[in-house]
């Protein structure tokens, strides 16, 4: 690990700059999927099963095929016969390819509603919606299995008779005929238990949520002379995406290539092939290029949502609050194909507190829904309502403040991890005391039925491989180019980076994201991992800019190069202060001093620090119909550095909203067949501006050693905390203690009234 000196100020960092990409989005002049148009263009859409469990015992296209205007059909046998094999593919673990094809397209069975059974590519989209219509299949429907502990159970129907574990973070063994086992642990958790005054134990349920973007899946592809293949997607990795491609069409990963366009939303979802395969494998049969845009509908039936989850959990501590001991029981979906987020969501579940004895047992489970994808902090929302709760509760019966509890419990830099390694500097004391110093917290709420739930939330960051380039004008710019989709404004943040190491203005680098053809290996923006990992592969090919730089000035006076210093910007002779170059003015003499340079980096970086959150939350519970109403909300965060901190409260103040409606409202309802009900964002009821409060952001900056300027991660762990501080909120408010999400009106109410009824 890279123990970075950091700067002791910063012209550049911390600075607010409008972001580059922003007049072309708010003008429309900004490329989308839905933007591009190639001469030609056919356009294509599948018809999707309607069951959630079946054997695909025929299909016959011939009716589609001789619908006038139709150029291409796909089905199953269309595509390569795919082995089982466990790869890496630019995704966070271990995935069996296999699994990435058949969820791609069904071949002989159908594991969700809306698995895709055949495609169809025509002159228009009326005419494919009408053909994909005239495909004749014939089912043989099985029993569906739709949550973890039906799936779990002895005689339960089985998905895959030879399904392999995924490895999401850390790999599973297969325990079970529809589940995988992990397993964590240290010290002795029985006898933690032993010791421990008071041991609370609660049994919790989260429903499936989808990340909803808005932007739906748009990909459009070309298959041209010689076997290229061409793509253009809306994705967070470009790189994943041409490595799926390869692995499912088994094609050379050097003749695709894979062109990132704008991102309307992804947060974790967009890193997987869905219709990408089938528009290449249409273009190559129609001898055009194919678009395919994914609706609504489709994107909530057939792509990858977050987990539903069963969380048993044990927590001991002492009189004196002091946690001893802690046991965790977590099943979570992972879809109709294994790899779901078990490791980060129980992993996380425990981590930003000190606590000796732990056992934890983790289940990744197969079910009759997609293929789960990352949710922002994968796992550990659900995990963290869970602990949060029982914690609140253990404060109470100890009669002890909640934020005093987690003060004395906190995970601190040196302490030992779960996961076998130090934990590394971490400013979870002083985010603690803010809260408690924080006018929010210390304000007396007095309305009846309202009450105030604080929760503390963790995320591990991510590193992982990013690659950068710089290439200096003659004029002084610079222009970036980068392996990682901006999603948040990470062309900003990166420009800001290299602007800082370069000693010149933000404005004066411009920053792309290049294509798999144009810029070294990346993986995919997620896991908060772009303004840090990205940002270090920025900032080491900004010093081998200075270092070219610092030889031409050399050149021109005849010395060393160890006769130049640089310092922001300037470049001055050591012998003679009076000989000196700005960057600009240096640039302008590059062409004369043997030509432009550029520079390229690509780095690996381990020196992830830690993300650490904490929430309040203030809320009324109407006695008469349990609605919920957030009347102020305040998040702390500890962001290392933050970079340009209006991005920083826009992405703490996206991840709370996203929390309170996976909190309030949000949840995939599914009949008794399997088949999805809410299909649409009219009935996937998704938090509007008339359901949130503004949203205060504290933010604190604890240098994380492991980047040049102190960066973590910031995206991930404000979804984390908002579940469980709504849910001691409305303890708090009128005296229930809720134990599964979404916490609905309906859910509320119930529970309001068994609790008047036993009072009766």
């Amino acid at each position: 690990m890279n123990n970075y000196v950091l700067p002791k100020q910063f012209r550049v960092i911390g600075t607010t700059p409008v972001r580059m990409d922003g007049p072309d989005k708010v003008t429309g002049r900004a490329i989308f999927g839905g933007d591009l148009y190639l001469p030609g263009m056919l356009h294509g859409k599948v018809i999707r099963s309607p069951h959630a469990h079946a054997r695909v015992k025929s299909i016959d296209v011939s009716r589609a095929i001789a619908c006038p205007g139709v150029r291409a059909v796909v089905t199953g046998a269309d595509f390569p016969a795919i082995e089982k094999n466990i790869v890496n593919i630019g995704e966070v673990g271990q995935v069996d390819i296999q699994d990435i094809s058949d969820n791609c397209i069904a071949k002989g069975k159908v594991f969700y509603d809306g698995h895709a059974v055949a495609a169809v590519a025509a002159d228009n989209t009326h005419v494919a919606e009408e053909a994909v219509e005239l495909i004749d299949i014939e089912y043989e429907v099985l029993e569906p299995v739709m949550d973890t502990r039906t799936a779990m159970a002895e005689g339960a129907p089985v998905l895959h008779e030879d399904f392999l574990p995924g490895a999401f973070l850390a790999p599973t063994e297969k325990a079970l005929p529809n589940a995988s086992k992990l397993e964590l642990g240290m010290g002795d958790a029985e006898r933690g238990f032993n010791e421990a005054d008071i041991v609370i134990e609660r049994e919790f349920t989260t429903e499936t949520v989808h990340q909803g973007y808005i932007e739906t899946h748009i990909t459009t592809a070309r298959w041209a002379a010689e076997d290229f293949v061409t793509v253009w997607t809306t994705t967070q990795g470009q790189f994943g995406i041409r490595d799926q491609l390869s692995l499912v069409l088994q094609i050379p990963m050097s003749k695709i290539t894979v062109i990132p366009l704008e991102v309307g939303g992804a947060f974790g979802g967009k890193d997987s092939i869905y219709v990408d395969p089938l528009a290449v494998v249409l273009s190559k049969k129609s001898g055009r290029p194919v678009k395919m845009v994914m609706n609504r509908s489709e994107t909530l039936r057939a792509t990858g949502p977050s987990s539903g989850t069963y969380i048993k959990a044990r927590l001991g501590g002492k009189n004196d609050g002091i946690l001893v001991a802690a046991d965790l029981y977590g099943a979570f979906e992972a879809g109709a194909f294994s790899g779901g987020p078990v490791a980060p969501g129980v992993s996380t579940a425990l981590t930003r507190y000190n606590i000796p004895n732990i056992k934890i047992e983790g289940y990744d489970v197969l079910v009759n829904k997609p293929k789960i994808k990352p949710y922002r902090a994968p796992g550990a929302t659900p995990a963290n309502f869970a602990v949060e709760v029982m914690i609140d509760e253990l404060c109470e019966q100890i009669k002890i403040d909640p934020v005093d509890f987690r003060l004395g419990n906190a995970l601190q830099t040196g302490d030992e991890l779960i996961l076998g390694f130090p934990c590394p500097p971490i400013g979870g004391v002083e985010l603690l005391k803010a809260v408690k110093e924080h006018p929010h917290y210390q304000l007396k709420i007095e309305e009846p039925t309202t009450g105030r739930g604080f929760a503390y939330g963790f995320w591990f960051g991510g590193g992982l491989l990013s690659s950068a380039e710089l290439m200096v004008n003659s004029d002084g710019s610079v222009q970036l180019c980068s392996g990682s989709p901006d999603m948040s404004g990470t062309r900003n943040t990166l420009a800001m980076q290299a602007a800082e190491a370069l000693g010149i203005e933000s404005k004066d680098v411009f920053a792309v994201v290049g294509d798999t053809t144009s810029i070294g290996y990346s993986f995919p923006t997620y896991a908060s991992r772009t303004t840090f990992a990205t940002g270090i592969a920025v900032y080491e090919a900004a010093q081998k800019i200075l270092k070219q730089m610092t030889g031409r000035a050399a050149l021109i006076w005849q010395l060393e190069n160890d006769q130049v210093k640089v310092d922001s910007g300037q470049f001055v002779n050591k012998l003679d202060s009076r000989q000196q170059f700005t960057f600009k003015e240096l640039a302008g003499k590059l062409d004369a001093t043997g030509g432009l340079i550029a520079a390229q980096a690509s780095v690996s970086p381990d020196g992830v620090g830690f993300q650490i959150g904490a929430h309040l939350v203030d809320l009324n519970v109407d006695p008469e119909t349990g609605k919920v109403d957030i009347l102020r909300y305040t998040a702390f965060q500890d962001v290392g550095k933050a970079v340009h901190p209006d991005y920083v409260t826009g992405q703490v103040q996206g991840g709370v909203v996203q929390g309170l409606g996976w909190a309030l409202s949000e949840e995939y309802f599914y009949d008794k067949d399997g088949r999805l009900q809410n299909t649409s964002l009219l009935d996937y009821r998704m938090p509007t501006i008339l359901d949130v409060p503004n949203i205060e952001v504290v933010i604190l900056e604890t240098p994380n050693p492991g980047h040049p300027y102190g960066v973590r991660g910031v995206g991930e762990v404000p979804i984390v905390p908002p579940a469980a501080a709504v849910a001691n909120a409305i303890y708090d408010a009128v005296g229930i203690r809720m134990y599964a999400l979404p916490m609905t009106p309906a859910a509320i109410l119930k529970k309001m009234d068994l609790a008047r009824d036993k009072g009766a």
